[in-house]
């Protein structure tokens, strides 16, 4: 898994031990799973973006499928 720059400055900022074990294990269910949680409506343009929400880590992840396969996470928001 790769992070660009400014999601590496996210995580450093990430100081609590739950909550890294909330974004791994978010992070985990979208890599074994991409189709995972519910698509988001789609607008006229972009990716078909999906949210997903692990309830019992509180974690939301909104995420779309490149055309390669990749999974691109957009955000990660604590619920």
């Amino acid at each position: 898994m790769a992070f660009s720059d400014s999601a590496t400055k996210q995580l450093d900022a990430l100081t609590s031990e739950a909550e890294l074990h909330a974004l791994d294990r978010a992070l985990v269910v979208i890599s074994v799973d991409p189709d995972v949680g519910e698509p988001i409506p789609e607008g006229t343009a972009g990716p078909q973006l999906r949210e997903y929400a692990d309830e019992v880590e509180r974690v939301r992840l909104l995420s779309w499928v490149s055309a390669l396969g990749t999974v691109v996470v957009v955000a990660f928001i604590e619920v």
